[in-house]
């Protein structure tokens, strides 16, 4: 690799983190400062708020199993500037609209062709530009997702109380077309390896599980582990609303965490280059499936703020973690396409937690068994990591070298 294109992969990385900071902020959890304006504006219930981040969700579920594989064949800028496009006109849309399924439909859309060709090809095109490394390269790049997890619920309450919701929506909007297009131009393709590196690549690829058999045992994992987490992304603003905060204080305290989540994320992809992607997962899995219940116990703001700290640094290496097994168990000509099948389920996972969050509130009148199952997916999650540890003869065991 030459001294420009070993400087330009650090642009790749940061232009990466940014794009995941807004856009995934937006569709994975954007939508959960809106839950409770929602129901108070249009006497929806929680449940019925919550499926329109389930509708986004689904959609980037399936389109990144579409998109993943075009970005392999026709390059990560083009398909990622499409989808930049597309989710900055879904967010316009919905701030025109007033029916329910009309925001399940634009969000289904925004998931589909705006996140979903933008989630797979930025994480397989981070991990193709490093082949010492990756694990830290790619720790920094899913930062900018939590990065984006936290502060674009935060912001957009802010936005709500501003311009109410219709306003806030259309602001976000016009911000992710602003950002992300001249962000999404700044993506190349790596430089063509080199002989040495195609011989360590292809001994690599040859020691490892196949391919098929890694996807299949992380899909089944990552629908665990986002089942886990994706209820306090989605309902820990609501829970803390329903302690009696203000939405702004309950807002700030999942911002605090997923701030923290940055260091977390960047902390697991250096850990993952230290003792192997396989161990760090389990790590950052463990950690959270023993804290995610205890948020049911907490009454005091203060308490909210520190269980979010502590609890944010470790569930932020679970998604580093399965991001970095997926980069050393598979091959780079087939690595968008796995990341978008496995991503594919673990948006499953997602859609699922944030649904059942809202359906059993509405169901039981508080979050105590939301919780437990989230905590009950995590401890089955562990299972299938532990049982595909066993199995790796290689890569997935130990620190990235090549």
């Amino acid at each position: 690799m030459s001294d420009t294109s070993h400087s330009y992969r650090w642009v790749i990385v940061f232009a990466s983190a940014l794009i995941l900071a807004i856009s995934m902020g937006a569709i994975v959890n954007g939508i959960s400062a809106f839950i409770v304006p929602m129901q108070e504006a249009n006497g929806w219930q929680r449940g019925q708020v919550s499926l329109i981040n389930f509708a986004g969700i689904m959609g980037l579920a399936i389109g990144g199993l579409v998109m993943g594989p075009q970005a392999d064949k026709r390059g990560t800028r083009p398909v990622v500037l499409f989808g930049s496009v597309v989710l900055g006109v879904c967010y316009l849309a919905a701030s025109f609209v007033s029916q329910l399924w009309q925001l399940y439909l634009l969000f289904f859309i925004a998931g589909f062709f705006g996140a979903g060709a933008i989630f797979p090809p930025i994480m397989a095109a981070v991990g193709n530009w490093f082949v010492i490394g990756a694990g830290t390269a790619i720790g920094i790049a899913s930062a900018g997702q939590a990065l984006g997890q936290g502060g674009v619920p935060f912001g957009s309450s802010f936005l709500i109380s501003a311009l109410g919701i219709d306003g806030a929506l259309r602001t976000t909007g016009l911000i992710m077309l602003a950002t992300l297009v001249p962000l999404a131009l700044l993506l190349r393709q790596p430089p063509a390896a080199d002989a040495s590196q195609r011989d360590a690549e292809a001994a690599e690829e040859k020691a490892a599980l196949p391919t098929n058999i890694v996807v299949f045992r992380l899909s089944v994992a990552i629908v665990l582990c986002c089942t886990c987490m994706s209820v306090p992304l989605m309902h820990l603003v609501p829970l803390i609303q329903d302690r009696g905060f203000a939405p702004e204080e309950a807002s700030s305290v999942i911002f605090v965490m997923l701030l923290v989540a940055i260091a977390g994320r960047l902390a697991f992809g250096w850990l993952a280059d230290m003792i192997g992607a396989l161990p760090a997962y389990m790590t950052a899995t463990a950690w959270m499936t023993l804290m995610v219940f205890g948020f049911t116990y907490i009454e005091s703001l203060q308490g909210f703020y520190i269980y979010a700290v502590i609890y944010g640094f470790g569930y932020a290496g679970v998604m580093t973690g399965v991001l970095i097994t997926i980069r050393v168990l598979t091959p780079p000509s087939r690595r968008a396409a796995a990341f978008g099948t496995v991503s594919m389920f673990g948006w499953f996972g997602h859609a699922i937690g944030g649904y059942l969050g809202g359906g059993l509130f509405d169901l039981t009148g508080d979050y105590t068994a939301a919780y437990g199952v989230a905590a009950l997916a995590g401890v089955l999650n562990l299972f299938v990591v532990a049982g595909l540890y066993r199995k790796s003869p290689g890569p997935g065991r130990l620190a990235i070298q090549f």
